[in-house]
């Protein structure tokens, strides 16, 4: 098997001799070419030259979920073609590494190394579908380029707090979860339209459903973990179907108080609910239309301000080694 490594160097729970190891694990086992990013947007230019070249098997991301949703667009750069392009592996190096985790991968990165290489002698793998986010026709936002997610998307609220977070990381702050969760607070003390939501969803022989405050857009469960704690925004979410949706039209004191706790209690089983709490399941496209710009953030990555999103599941995008 051909395969293609790409390294983030900058993966937050690996060492730069673990990284030796790893390498040295795999191309024990495969031919094996890896490179580490430099850049920002490298992993994806590396994925897309995977996906046009006739000599790769397999690309392995190792880092966390920004590393894997770069990769992911590569591969995906030119549309889903699961018999046809290399295979996606993924090595967690990340701070959360919600992809990995949702795929059942173990969340330490020799472990899930060693995960990774029994599956592929064993030939176990799984075709996962995806989401994809793209500026809606005939508004301002139009001309924004469509790019895929793995786990989650979301408008307003969670990424304002994600923004917030990449901030504290610039200044040279480590990501952890008490980082995340003091922006959460912070999000919300400053929100400007907790008290009256500017985002209308639209979908196909739907009616609207107006002033929403916050919109979390899910393509798995759970949603993120906070340390080993799984979240569960929309518990039905699967890699299997389309997107799901939760939605919230208010963001007083006392309902956040109140969905805060619904989610760090929530299960498998049940998620956030409540009259203001709007749940939709296996959506196949959608759109998220603000009155004002907003926060837009994908698979934990903050892509600045949006007025107009419409999202689209696509079933069966991408073969995973699992």
């Amino acid at each position: 098997m051909r395969a293609l490594l790409v390294v983030n160097p900058a993966a937050t729970t690996t060492s730069a001799r673990t990284r030796d190891v790893l390498i040295h694990a795999l191309a024990s086992e495969m031919k094996l070419e890896a490179v580490t990013t430099e850049y920002r947007g490298h992993a994806r230019d590396l994925g897309r030259q995977a996906a046009e070249s006739d000599d790769v098997d397999l690309v392995v991301a190792l880092g966390g979920d920004g590393t894997v949703n770069e990769v992911v667009n590569g591969l995906l750069h030119n549309g889903p073609d699961p018999e046809g392009l290399p295979g996606l592996a993924v090595v967690p190096g990340g701070s959360t590494n919600v992809f990995a985790r949702a795929l059942g991968l173990p969340n330490d990165a020799v472990e899930a190394t060693g995960a990774l290489l029994d599956a592929l002698r064993e030939g176990r793998e799984r075709t996962v579908g995806m989401g994809i986010a793209a500026g809606t026709p005939g508004t301002e936002d139009e001309g924004v380029p469509a790019r895929w997610f793995t786990f989650c998307a979301g408008l307003g609220f969670d990424a304002g707090v994600v923004g917030r977070v990449e901030q504290q990381r610039e200044r040279g702050k480590k990501s952890t979860h008490a980082l995340y969760l003091r922006q959460v607070v912070r999000q919300f003390l400053q929100e400007p339209n907790r008290r009256h939501g500017t985002i209308t969803l639209e979908r196909p022989g739907e009616d609207p459903v107006t002033d929403l405050v916050l919109s979390i857009v899910c393509n798995t469960a759970p949603w993120t973990y906070l340390g080993n704690r799984p979240v569960y925004a929309a518990p039905k979410a699967s890699f299997d179907t389309g997107l799901d949706v939760l939605g919230l039209s208010r963001m007083s004191t006392v309902a956040v108080a109140r969905y805060a706790t619904q989610l760090l209690t929530s299960s498998p089983e049940r998620g956030a609910h409540g009259k203001h709490a709007l749940t939709l399941h296996d959506l196949d496209q959608f759109t998220l239309h603000s009155k004002v710009p907003l926060p837009l953030q994908m698979d934990g990555d903050h892509l600045g301000l949006r007025t107009s999103v419409t999202f689209t599941g696509v079933r069966r995008a991408l073969r995973v080694i699992v």
